[in-house]
Order: structure tokens, then C-alpha cells, then sequence
């Protein structure tokens, strides 16, 4: 699949982790969260799991979006921690 289409991923699972994490971000964070999501996301799945070559649309939004809501907790903890 195209780059584009990654592209379009990481905006959906951005923008899915973002309403779930009740965070308030912009369309660019959105999508540069949602790829760095879906990279995480699928080593993760691939590798404890064993499966999610990344090939079907749901499975893809998925596995980018439990990865971009990982990401975006652990950017949380960070923030947290360097205002604190």
C-alpha cells in the first residue's frame, strides 16, 4: 500500500486517539501520531502477538489506533512530568 494511504491511516487513528484520550490536538499531530501509532502499534502486534500483517483497512486502522493511544499516553506521562 502507498504512502498516501498510510497517510490517511495515521490521520483516522490520530484523530480516534486523540477522542479517546480525551486529548486537544491539530490535524498535522494528529496524523504524525497516527503513523508513529501504527508503526508502534504493528511491531507490537506482530511481534507478542504473532499476526497483523497490516493488509486489510479495519485491521489497519485498529492496530494504528492502539498504538497511536500508547504513543500519546506515554507522551502525557512526559509532559507531566517535565511540568511538574
Amino acid at each position: 500500500m502507498g504512502w498516501i494511504f498510510w497517510i490517511v491511516i495515521g490521520a483516522i487513528a490520530g484523530f480516534l486517539a486523540e477522542k479517546i484520550m480525551k486529548a486537544d490536538m491539530g490535524l498535522l499531530m494528529n496524523i504524525g501520531l497516527g503513523i508513529v501509532g501504527a508503526l508502534v502499534g504493528g511491531f507490537l502486534i506482530n511481534s507478542l502477538l504473532g499476526f497483523g500483517d497490516g493488509e486489510g483497512l479495519i485491521e489497519s486502522i485498529v492496530v494504528a489506533t492502539i498504538g497511536a493511544v500508547l504513543v500519546l499516553w506515554v507522551v502525557n506521562k512526559v509532559r507531566e512530568r517535565t511540568a511538574a
